[in-house]
């Protein structure tokens, strides 16, 4: 018997769409003699892990593969089945979508292990699918059917990037440099965390379209044609939203630059007219004798109004030079 704490789910295909769930499994119940089993496992219960694949004789090189902490998407195959590795957005509560969960699937013809490293909502969607009756009815059709919902899932993210970023374009006049560098930081996060696992899936899925395996049937690799194409699209799109990111980087690079050269342009005019004033200030300030109209009772309204017009007329010179606006 296998240890029931590592299994999620376990499930005997009927061939129509359906599917009996078993509250237990046994190693002879990996053995169907018709219709196909599928055995959910969680990988943070690695002896039941290991039963499992014991239980269906895997080579220990794929077996390894197949329970590996760290996995990028890929495809190995072997005489008896195919390893597929895949990975999903995470849509669990408190995480963030392009951390992407990894879904390790066995396939062959009459039994599918899958393995998760944390909860995924494509197979969540497959078991209701089973328990009305419109699930796979194969193994071949359980592999197009988890591709196609686990890209499915993707592209409402990668949707809701490109309409951030198109936001941000709208606002980026009016958003704080700081929160439009926040905004601009995250999206790219996202963008090149995304495409760092669906560029490899993609390839995979191609490479699963030119698989031999009978249980592939050609209605299958039509679909997942499909499912690759959809994927190409999505890639296509991060690889968009990243330049765009780039051109928005640099319109906030021109901004930036343009409202401190706008400030030091006006600080040099200030300065400008201020420094004539400062000088004849500064040398009428000097304690020494001789100075003109130092004992004239009016001596200050005398060069305070010079100074005025001297202020008054460097303005007008400025505003005829069309320096100032």
């Amino acid at each position: 018997m296998i240890d029931d704490d590592g299994i999620v789910a376990a499930y005997v295909l009927d061939g129509a769409g359906g599917g009996r769930e078993l509250l237990g499994c046994a190693a002879e119940d990996l053995h169907p003699t018709e219709g196909s089993v599928w055995l959910h496992l969680d990988r943070n219960m690695p002896n039941t892990c290991r039963q499992a694949v014991a239980a269906i004789g895997l080579d220990e090189v794929l077996a390894d593969a197949l329970l590996a902490e760290e996995t990028q998407p890929r495809v190995v195959t072997s005489a008896n089945g195919i390893l597929i590795i895949l990975r999903g957005v995470n849509t669990n509560p408190g995480s963030q979508p392009e951390d992407m969960v990894s879904l390790r699937l066995w396939i062959e013809q009459s039994r599918i292990i899958s393995v998760r490293s944390r909860p995924l909502g494509s197979i969540r969607d497959i078991r209701e699918r089973l328990e009305v009756g419109r699930g796979p009815k194969s193994t071949g059709e359980f592999l197009v059917m988890i591709a196609d919902r686990l890209i499915e899932r993707i592209g409402p993210v990668i949707n809701s990037l490109s309409e951030r970023l198109d936001q941000l374009e709208e606002d980026i006049a009016t958003l704080s440099p700081r929160e439009a560098r926040g905004e601009l930081r995250n999206i790219r996060h996202q963008a090149i965390m995304l495409r760092r696992y669906l560029a490899p899936q993609r390839d995979v899925l191609g490479r699963l379209q030119m698989e031999t395996q009978p249980w592939i049937l050609p209605e299958h690799k039509i679909e997942l044609r499909e499912v690759t194409a959809a994927t190409t699209r999505y890639v296509e799109e991060l690889d968009a939203v990243r330049e765009r990111a780039g051109v928005v980087h640099d319109e906030m690079v021109t901004l930036a630059s343009e409202a401190m050269n706008r400030t030091m342009y006006t600080l040099t005019l200030v300065a400008t007219i201020i420094l004539p004033l400062s000088f004849v200030t500064g040398l009428l300030g000097m304690n020494v004798g001789g100075m003109p109209m130092a004992e004239h009772k009016l001596g200050f309204w005398f060069v305070t109004s010079a100074l005025l017009a001297t202020g008054v007329s460097i303005v007008v010179l400025f505003r005829w030079l069309k320096w100032l606006r």
